[in-house]
């Protein structure tokens, strides 16, 4: 049975992205490889929109998550991060291990953060930036990048968002919310293989990276941007990744970006409907939920295993479970990328058949038709 991924990344990916990774190897120093390179990056520009510079790392997420930590932070300096899940301890944990003084905004996972704590902490502090992860991951929470990005740049901080599950799915503008460094990856909304990662940088961030003693070789941005200049990256990139990424973001573009964050939407919603309508309840609220991942709270007569492995090993679809604080207590479904409405109604239908295996109590079919409803109204 072919596994299906509903989970946060990976996702799945065209035939056509497939396809390009079976491409011959090119030169990563020839124009012809030149000519992808900087069609990729203008692409991403769009995708992260913004007329910063963007850059490719050969590398999960969380490279891009370090190289912006470490190429902007010193020992010895504060950053305030804001927590609330996984990734975004996850950036408090990178700034520590450079020896940077961290002050946590704490957040109770599954709830967003609250914007005078954010002002406050900014307030009574020395901090050089603020770091955020904007759609969280490990919650299904959606935090708002627009209120605390005015709170960076009144206050003259930098602004480090982890987009990773956010751009390409929710509504993200890096120019407008003056975000200085905006990160996401491949293996997401962008429906790209894992091994990328991209990054947004301010002129604001340049002048902090070229003052800054960073302790890091090969995830130095300096390095990145002498080589931008020459239309090239500064150490031998993922190439077949690279046609992957081409060819997934000319995919994009033909969808059209707003079109497709406006699937996404839909996909959330219908999936929350859906969700309710099972009588389960959501991890977040509906007003602060995200469009690309959405937790659900693990009913307390079932298990992990009741859901998660009954959904692999009976119908071949893969979700996602809680990791820490979470794990076994939810079960999240990644609805990024590229999947449709119709691949939607059959995972959740697969889900009803699941939970009235293991006897919960809902109304068979209340949330294909809950999920339908929103869906038929496009």
């Amino acid at each position: 049975m072919r596994q299906r991924l509903f989970i946060p990344g990976p996702v799945e990916v065209s035939q056509e992205v497939l396809l390009s990774l079976a491409k011959p190897l090119m030169g990563h120093r020839t124009k012809d490889f030149e000519e992808i390179l900087i069609e990729c990056w203008n692409m991403l520009k769009q995708v992260f929109k913004t007329k910063n510079d963007t850059l490719i790392i050969t590398g999960s997420g969380t490279s891009a998550m370090d190289a912006a930590i470490a190429s902007c932070i010193s020992e010895g300096e504060e950053v305030i991060c804001i927590t609330g899940g996984k990734f975004g301890e996850r950036l408090a944990e990178i700034a520590r291990s450079y020896k940077a003084r961290v002050k946590e905004v704490e957040v109770t996972w599954g709830e967003t953060v609250s914007i005078e704590k954010v002002e406050e902490a900014v307030a009574n502090s020395s901090a050089k930036a603020i770091t955020l992860t904007h759609n969280e991951t490990s919650t299904g929470v959606l935090h708002d990048a627009e209120k605390i990005g005015k709170i960076a740049k009144e206050y003259g901080l930098l602004f480090i968002v982890d987009g990773v599950s956010s751009v390409g799915g929710n509504e993200f503008k890096t120019d407008e919310w003056s975000i200085d460094i905006a990160i996401t990856g491949s293996q997401k909304c962008l429906a790209t293989p894992p091994g990328l990662a991209f990054l947004s940088v301010s002129n604001k961030a340049w002048e902090v990276i070229e003052d800054n003693d960073t302790r890091n070789y090969y995830l130095n941005l300096k390095f990145y941007r002498k080589s931008l200049k020459k239309n090239t990256t500064p150490f031998t990139p993922a190439v077949s990744l690279i046609y992957a990424l081409h060819q997934a973001l000319k995919e994009v573009f033909k969808e059209g970006l707003e079109n497709r964050i406006k699937r996404h939407s839909i996909l959330a919603k219908a999936t929350r409907e859906a969700v309710k309508a099972m009588n389960l309840e959501l991890l977040p609220k509906e007003e602060v939920a995200s469009n690309t991942v959405t937790a659900i709270k693990i009913p307390p007569k079932l298990s992990d295993d009741d859901i998660r492995g009954v959904m692999r090993r009976e119908h071949g679809i893969l979700l996602a479970g809680g990791q820490a604080q979470l794990k076994g207590k939810i079960f999240r479904i990644g609805h990024m990328g590229n999947v449709s409405y119709a691949e939607l109604l059959g995972m959740l239908s697969a889900l009803e058949l699941t939970l009235k295996k293991a006897k919960h109590d809902f109304k068979l079919g209340g949330g294909i038709e809950a999920a339908e409803s929103i869906i038929g109204k496009i």
